[in-house]
């Protein structure tokens, strides 16, 4: 058996990991702060700029129960190190897209990198702190780690994309990704799971036919036709395969998404609610780049200055969040989180090209405490539900929600705005907006309310359907 990490090397494991979710995180708000420059350029129509931000979410969405498990059969560091080796080399392939298609193709390879990251990332985390309140303590910092990458995103995006061009937004990924493999070698300990779920070809294909159809049916679906055959047809595909795979996943000893631990109403809502927030947070930041650089003819400097308080306000409360779940459990951040991110929308709602920058100012604070409060519930709720010697599928889980909602919600806004918009020029962006920002209005009621009907004594009960021998999620 190894001995214990001392807590020094605990914290630099922990820093180490931190370094891929910066990556990651960074990536989100610097991509959306360039699409305005990137359309440019590369002559790209707003179902374009969709795929740009969905190629990744979605490939990442579809791989993230497939690297969990594979982190847990081969060893976490192994896998952690390289999904690093290829966001790194899908990052350099990004800076030299020769044109659109390309771009989506190598963002592509930058999200199966992506996948073995976060989640086995998490795993690592949740393997090195054993101690439940340490760990809600250590997922408060991996909190803060996405608003400080969100934070610096915008504003190091736009120095970029006005200096040097969009191009260079990928090369800041590069450094950070070389340095975190040597030093994962150095000082992450390898780890295993003792009996690792086995390989799950049929269900990992069924999960990709399924969220493939579904989104690019949302995102072309304003330019095809909402009942032109090949929408119809994804819209069918997807329904086909969702209703293959309940079933089939149901059959297996080992399956790739063990539907057996969503009878715990407590983690279903985890899963909801991340697919929710993130939903909300892809969205957002979709539809803000395009109004401040489009509407209001801001700069792209400009424009992530603008993003700051956002950002920063995320990076300050998440740390908290994790205090607050560690000593308190996760309905109080929940609350929060829901009636702040539904809150900053009703200003949204009536935007206009002039409305004042005060007004955009306190819409964005609230928006980055909402976001900042619900992460750590989440992480919490997903990884203290199942042993850690599954923890690799436990954080793929909490990971693939997000990225689900990420994806649609960039899918459905985007199509929101694209069908408002029409041929119209982008001096109507911000009309064409509104029922967009209303959509996230009902996003944040609804996390609000499941906030409170999650975490009840009634839904913890519900830990027992799970059936003897199997895990049981719950909050922690």
């Amino acid at each position: 058996m190894a001995p214990p990490l001392t807590p020094r090397r605990r914290m630099l494991v922990l820093a180490i990991c931190c370094m891929s979710l910066f990556i990651v995180g960074l990536d989100i708000t610097i991509v959306n702060i360039a699409l305005p420059s990137l359309r440019d350029e590369l002559d790209a129509p707003v179902s374009g700029l969709q795929w740009v931000i969905d190629a990744y979410s979605l490939v990442l969405a579809s791989l993230l129960m497939l690297a969990g498990s594979t982190a847990d059969r081969i060893g976490r560091r192994r896998v952690f190190q390289t999904g690093l080796a290829l966001f790194t080399l899908g990052s350099l392939l990004c800076s030299v897209a020769p044109g659109l298609g390309w771009l989506i193709a190598f963002r592509a390879v930058q999200a199966v990198g992506g996948s073995m990251l976060n989640p086995v990332a998490m795993s690592i985390i949740t393997n090195t702190f054993t101690e439940p309140r340490e760990r809600a303590r250590a997922i408060g910092v991996w909190g803060a780690v996405v608003g400080l990458s969100m934070a610096m995103g915008p504003l190091l995006g736009g120095v970029l994309v006005e200096s040097l061009g969009w191009r260079s937004i990928f090369w800041v990924n590069i450094p950070v990704g070389v340095a975190a493999i040597v030093l994962a070698a150095l000082f992450v300990p390898e780890s295993r799971a003792p009996r690792p779920r086995r390989f799950d070809p049929a269900g990992q294909a069924l999960v990709l036919l399924l969220l493939a159809t579904v989104t690019f049916g949302i995102i072309e679906g304003p330019a095809a036709g909402w009942t032109s055959p090949e929408i119809l047809g994804c819209f069918v595909a997807g329904a086909v395969a969702l209703a293959v795979l309940v079933p089939y996943e149901k059959r297996r000893a080992q399956p790739l998404l063990d539907l057996n631990v969503f009878r715990s109403v407590p983690f279903t809502g985890a899963a909801l609610i991340a697919v929710l927030a993130f939903g909300g947070l892809g969205g957002f930041l979709f539809l803000n780049a395009l109004y401040l650089q489009d509407a209001r003819g801001l700069s792209a400097l400009h424009a992530g200055l603008y993003t700051l308080p956002m950002a920063l306000t995320t990076a300050v409360v998440a740390p908290l969040s994790g205090r607050i779940v560690g000593s308190r459990g996760p309905r109080l951040p929940l609350i929060l989180a829901g009636s702040a991110i539904a809150l900053a929308m009703l200003p949204l709602s009536r935007l206009t090209a002039t409305t004042p920058v005060a007004v955009l100012a306190v819409s964005y604070v609230l928006f980055g405490f909402g976001f900042g409060m619900v992460n750590a519930p989440i992480t919490n709720t997903a990884v203290s539900g199942l042993p850690r010697a599954q923890a690799g599928v436990a954080a793929a889980i909490a990971s693939t929600s997000r990225q689900v909602g990420s994806s649609l919600g960039v899918a459905v806004i985007g199509a929101i705005v694209a069908t408002g918009l029409g041929t119209a020029t982008a001096a109507r962006f911000a009309e064409a907006s509104h029922p967009a920002w209303w959509l996230i209005f009902a996003a944040g009621l609804i996390i609000l309310t499941l906030g409170v009907l999650t975490t009840s004594a009634r839904a913890r009960a519900t830990a027992a359907r799970v059936e003897p021998g199997e895990p049981v999620p719950h909050p922690a």
